[in-house]
């Protein structure tokens, strides 16, 4: 498993009134196979796994992936780590199903042939091979996180970060993405407010007004979390 260490990182905004604490200092060692963050809209779970692969810059402290600073060697950093937001549309920006995934293997295969060659290989993994030359805009809701997820993992990282991919989701669609990510090799960190998804990870961590107030097994955690949600 790869190693992802955050040493004394905050993150801050400036304001007219001063900054706001987004993520206070946090130091933590993230080593397990499936790792769940949970909390309350707003608590800085996003910030916390944007630090990740460098989309959220620390204010203060560091943040370490395999010994490599996310600040410093942010191009060796983003090979090892794959992100997949909420919207998959925040992600899909080609026509067609090939050559959104043919665009994520740009860097890796210079040969046009076999990087479409290798995109249909991947969509095929990801149960889209019949979807290959449809519109992004024509696929289900499903569908459209699984080829987000297809061109994340085409260039196979080390890490897939996951934030909250099942939440614009249906039921269905939601077990399908699921079962898909709890299957993959890689070593996930996965943001959800699925607690039956968190349930599923080794590690867990509860975030609340910027700091992670609870860190520890799943099933502990959620109780955690349970407690103080209002009835």
């Amino acid at each position: 498993m790869a190693t992802i260490e955050l040493e004394a990182a905050s993150v801050a905004a400036p304001g007219a009134d001063g900054d706001t604490v987004i993520l206070e200092p946090t130091t933590l060692r993230l080593t397990e196979q499936r790792i769940g963050l949970i909390g309350a809209n707003g608590s800085g779970k996003s910030t916390l796994v944007r630090l990740v692969n460098g989309l959220v810059t620390p204010t203060s402290g560091r943040v370490l992936v395999d010994g490599l600073d996310v600040a410093r060697d942010g191009a060796a950093v983003r090979r090892r780590v794959g992100f997949c937001f909420t919207d998959p549309a925040a992600q899909l920006v080609m026509p067609t199903c090939v050559e959104d995934v043919e665009l994520s293997l740009r860097r890796s295969v210079r040969d046009a042939g076999e990087r479409h060659r290798q995109a249909l290989a991947v969509l095929d993994r990801f149960g889209l091979g019949a979807q290959a030359t449809l519109s992004v805009h024509s696929l289900s809701g499903g569908q459209r996180q699984l080829l987000a997820l297809a061109g994340v993992l085409a260039t196979d990282p080390s890490i897939l970060v996951a934030d909250e991919p099942t939440t614009l989701l249906d039921l269905a669609n939601t077990r399908r993405v699921t079962e898909t990510l709890f299957t993959l090799p890689q070593q996930l960190v996965v943001v959800t407010h699925d607690l039956d998804l968190a349930r599923r990870c080794d590690r867990v961590l509860v975030v609340e007004d910027a700091r992670v107030r609870f860190d520890g097994p799943a099933e502990a955690a959620v109780a955690d979390y349970l407690s103080t949600v209002p009835l």
